[in-house]
């Protein structure tokens, strides 16, 4: 099966950012997302599919910047957007809020977006695929040849500990704490084509891989390989989709800058010639499983001879190699605001802080309030 991916002459950088709705007396989830799509349409003639999408559930709302050169400008059209959707939930009585998961909602068959695609989803999945309560980030870096993609994703996923422990904020289900930094991390990998990316040596290797994947009806286009990391070839783009929904605008900016340095790094190292370092799977699949348990709190794997590392020490090191990269991309600031992070507690541990003061309801009330801050 041939697979054309359409590189990109430049790093281009897109960010695609889902949002859930809420009530705002019970806190539930609101299934008022076609209303605000209406809105949206009549009343700033923005429309589904450009500068926000329709999602998996009508209780969602993405969106999603156009083809930006750096974080500068993926954030301001982030928060352009985010203010006219503030706008309309205004109008309309509801709020939003961004986190891996509600803290206490229940799948009803009513939340649903009408699409083929989402039916075939549920059809499949049945159980497990009703619990995808669940929102992320999607982070888009534009590569200039399909021989990168696989060296860079296999070096990339080195860092998935990193990523994941800093956006870990679903510490919550169905009303309790889970003891987990991400739970999200671990609900959506149930589904049959998500969770880890399979190691590939080369393009040709995932072209095959891709169509038996094709040929036994497992997916229909390469579009339903849902991985954490995933090439996107029609967009010529490695797109990682590790994160948990970034409760703010300066996370989601820090966290952008992160995954925009880390691909620029190993897309350069790689063409000035070195052999990019990966992992066997299985530590790989054991540093995802750590940083979704224990968040900032990992004990992380660092390389193929099983050295560990506490993943906030390795992150500290890991700006500071990035600081250069950074720089020639236009986000040091942004970088820099990684290590905010862990001192004012990753989103999941705000949440726990949230819970013992005031209980769910008070995390919704929360989430809601940090939206709604500007960096």
């Amino acid at each position: 099966m041939q697979i054309d991916f359409v590189g990109s002459p430049r790093p281009t950088l897109g960010v695609e950012w889902e949002l859930a709705l809420v009530n705002r007396t019970s806190r539930d989830l609101s299934n008022t997302a076609d209303s605000v799509f209406d809105s949206l349409t009549n009343e700033f003639g923005i429309t589904p599919g450009t500068r926000v999408h329709k999602e998996f559930l009508r209780n969602t709302v993405e969106i999603v910047t156009g083809i930006c050169d750096d974080v500068g400008q993926a954030t301001a059209e982030v928060v352009d957007t985010l203010n006219i959707i503030h706008r309309v939930s205004d109008q309309l009585g509801v709020d939003f809020f961004s986190a891996g998961t509600h803290p206490f909602a229940q799948w009803t068959d009513n939340m649903l977006t009408d699409k083929p695609h989402y039916v075939e989803i549920i059809n499949r999945s049945q159980y497990w695929g009703r619990q995808m309560l669940i929102w992320g980030v999607h982070v888009h870096v534009g590569v200039s040849h399909p021989d990168k993609v696989f060296p860079i994703i296999n070096a990339l996923l080195m860092k998935y500990p990193h990523l994941l422990a800093l956006s870990g904020s679903s510490p919550m289900w169905d009303g309790q704490d889970t003891g987990y930094a991400s739970s999200r991390a671990l609900l959506f990998q149930q589904l049959p084509t998500a969770g880890l990316p399979f190691q590939f040596d080369t393009w040709a290797e995932f072209e095959r891989f891709a169509g038996d994947q094709v040929k036994t009806g497992i997916i229909n286009t390469v579009g339903g390989l849902h991985w954490d990391i995933r090439p996107n070839p029609s967009l010529g783009t490695i797109e990682v989709r590790v994160c948990d929904g970034t409760p703010t605008v300066r996370e989601l900016s820090a966290i952008t800058a992160l995954i925009h340095c880390l691909v620029v790094d190993l897309d350069r190292r790689l063409v000035s010639g070195e052999i990019l370092p990966s992992m066997p799977p299985w530590l790989v699949q054991e540093n995802k499983w750590r940083a979704a348990r224990y968040g900032l709190d990992a004990e992380i794997i660092v390389d193929h001879l099983c050295r560990e590392r506490l993943v906030t020490d390795d992150l500290n090191d890991e700006l500071e190699r990035l600081a250069p990269v950074a720089r020639s991309l236009g986000c040091a600031q942004e970088l820099a605001a990684v290590a905010d992070i862990p001192k004012m507690g990753a989103s999941y541990q705000r949440q726990r802080r949230a819970s013992q003061h005031g209980g769910v309801l008070a995390v919704v009330d929360q989430l809601v309030t940090e939206l709604r801050m500007r960096p």
